[in-house]
């Protein structure tokens, strides 16, 4: 090796030193937590959980949870933990399957668009909060049409309504629909409109929140979700409180969780219970293996996903209460039916609880409070993905890009929030839904799927747990083994099956999509599944020799792979880092931290089990 190649090895290694950890203990946990509970605990889970047999669903959740969501969870935490890379650099472990990093990054990208177009939402109706009046209280707006009706108060002596409901609109719908989309600037999808400059200015504002909180990586966002992370459920906990203690509250809550055993015979609600699961802890987008990537090698990743998994399964139903006592308290002022009321979605969030908001005393204080809680738990997501994509890009071209993340960063924001322009116009939210339907549906299932069976299959579940214990002083039990093996794979493959066989069209309340927004947005999610077979092509063509052997070659993990720092590789990792100098870096650990601990002991004995097997092969 000559002196010039030795320096470009040393510096090489030294960009690898310096990707940086977090600064707390509590940094990576609050950034789990931040990122998996975030506005689908509030307005997706308490009405899915509703309408799929009430108290019954907890039933398949927790099932699901249990089979689906710790496995994955944790399988890739381990990912990250144990080789410190992002979601392409990973993929040292089967270079074959880079392709399915690259699909991680297209989906997350496509989702982090529409998602701070939510959050620039949210902070318009938080500024809008910011009166003595909420203006979604009254009809007599320039944006009110003949249809607005206060339904406010209007029950007769007998709690029944003089008017029929079902042909009137609410003033929350209209201001929702008519001044802050101005929905009816636009013919369709094919015609969006003008831009809304306010919307515009808004979702310039959300970009900005994030980029400052990302500027420095996991050393500024990890301190910034102390707040983000726990502000959430102090909130939370606030409206809970007045929530049970209004008037018909009782009724929502038994509308929520009165149990309903006969939906447990339907596949429909199993479906629904894993979809929840699935998309509510974020398996699959690359933030958990991002996040994982800056802990130091021994973090105990194994409490922390049982802390984080059932922490956010507890909040989302801690969540259905307070939304479900406010909505009993609505109904009871209407007389109407807890189902009348209850929506999910921007519906729930951005035309029904503001128009609960307004008949309760100090609407505005209130209806500030739950708007700060949807931006603080929609912010700490955000996050999440645009990490992932900066560190991803980051790590593929370390001597470019680390020593200038923040202007990477910047520039990213600035592209992203040119992209989502087409959001602000007139008739951004049909773009918005066929996003929401497309980007993250089928295409990242298929990319989950790929990424344990390439790892359990591929990589070997032996060699996948021995890297474990080499990290954590244990291997997985039989349950994750099982999971990783046969449960989680199967339980995905027929969520996969069942969206597909189960297709409907996207639409907006009475719109249909056209033909060929339809078609767009399905070769939206076929274009990060055909990223998967487009970078095994890319990696068997990098290849000699006759096609099985290319193809043997390309699955085999790269000679680089395993934990980044050298007192950490033991066993098959001696030596086979770049620039590595010493054949035994467990004596370099040794030498520079004293004595032998529990993981100098684990180390040991993982070289002990690699012998034996070596010698029991020859």
């Amino acid at each position: 090796m000559t002196p010039s190649d030795q320096g470009d090895v040393d510096l090489d290694a030294d960009f690898t030193a310096d990707r940086g950890n977090w600064t707390g203990k509590l940094d990576f946990l609050l950034s789990c937590i931040g990122y998996c509970v975030g506005l689908g605990n509030v307005w997706r889970f308490p009405y899915r959980a509703y309408t799929n047999g009430g108290g019954a669903f907890l039933v398949p959740y927790f099932l699901m949870l249990a089979i689906c969501g710790i496995p994955l969870f944790f399988l890739e935490l381990s990912l990250g933990q144990f080789s410190s890379l992002g979601p392409l650099a990973v993929w040292k472990i089967s270079p074959l399957f880079k392709g399915a990093g690259a699909a991680m990054l297209l989906i997350v990208g496509l989702v982090a668009i529409y998602y701070n177009m939510i959050i620039a939402y949210v902070l318009f109706y938080l500024f809008a909060s910011l009166t003595s009046d909420l203006p979604w209280e009254h009809c007599g707006n320039w944006w009110n049409t003949d249809l607005c009706l206060e339904h406010r108060g209007s029950k007769n002596g007998n709690g029944a309504l003089p008017l029929n409901l079902t042909s009137t609109v609410s003033p929350s719908e209209e201001y929702w629909s008519r001044y802050v989309l101005h929905i009816q600037g636009s013919r369709g999808i094919g015609s969006p409109g003008q831009i809304r400059w306010n919307l515009c200015l808004c979702l310039l504002l959300a970009w900005l929140i994030v980029f400052l909180c990302i500027l420095k990586g996991v050393k500024s966002s990890g301190k910034v979700v102390y707040f983000t992370a726990t502000f959430p459920y102090l909130i939370l906990l606030m409206l809970l409180v007045r929530g049970v203690t209004l008037p018909g509250a009782w009724k929502g809550i038994q509308f929520y969780l009165t149990p309903q055993f006969h939906h447990l015979l339907s596949s429909k609600v199993w479906i629904e219970a894993a979809l929840q699961i699935f998309y509510s802890l974020g398996v699959g987008f690359g933030g958990l293996l991002t996040f994982a990537s800056y802990n130091t090698f021994h973090q105990n990743i194994y409490r922390d996903t049982f802390i984080v998994t059932l922490g956010n399964a507890i909040t989302s139903i801690l969540a259905g209460f307070a939304i479900f006592s406010v909505l009993g308290y609505m109904s009871q002022e209407l007389g109407v039916p807890v189902d009348q009321v209850a929506k999910a979605g921007p519906g729930l969030a951005f035309v029904v609880y503001p128009q609960a908001m307004t008949m309760l005393p100090l609407s505005p204080f209130w209806s500030f409070l739950f708007f700060f809680m949807l931006l603080t738990l929609g912010l700490d997501s955000q996050f999440a993905f645009l990490e992932t994509i900066v560190t991803a890009v980051t790590d593929e071209f370390p001597y470019y890009l680390r020593p200038k993340k923040a202007v990477f960063s910047g520039l990213i924001c600035v592209a992203m929030y040119l992209m989502g322009l087409v959001l602000t116009t007139d008739g951004g939210m049909y773009w918005l839904v066929l996003l929401d339907d497309y980007s993250a549906s089928f295409g990242l299932m298929v990319v989950v799927i790929t990424t344990c069976l390439a790892v359990t299959r591929v990589y070997g579940i032996q060699r996948f747990c021995r890297d474990i214990h080499m990290m954590l002083g244990f291997k997985p039990g039989l349950y994750f083994r099982a999971c990783w093996l046969f449960l989680s794979p199967a339980t995905l493959l027929a969520l996969l099956v069942y969206s597909i066989v189960k297709y409907q069209p996207s639409e907006y309340g009475s719109y249909r999509f056209p033909a060929w927004a339809e078609l767009l947005g399905i070769l939206m999610g076929l274009l990060s599944c055909l990223m998967i077979p487009a970078g095994m092509l890319v990696a068997v063509l990098r290849e000699e020799g006759s096609l099985w052997e290319r193809l043997q070659q390309a699955s085999r993990p790269a000679m680089d792979w395993g934990p980044s720092l050298e007192e950490n590789r033991t066993g098959m990792y001696v030596a086979t880092l770049a620039g590595s100098q010493s054949p035994k870096p467990l004596m370099v650990h040794m030498r520079k931290y004293g004595g032998i601990t529990s993981f100098e002991n684990t180390a040991i004995e993982v070289d002990r089990e690699i012998a034996e097997e070596e010698e029991s092969m020859m």
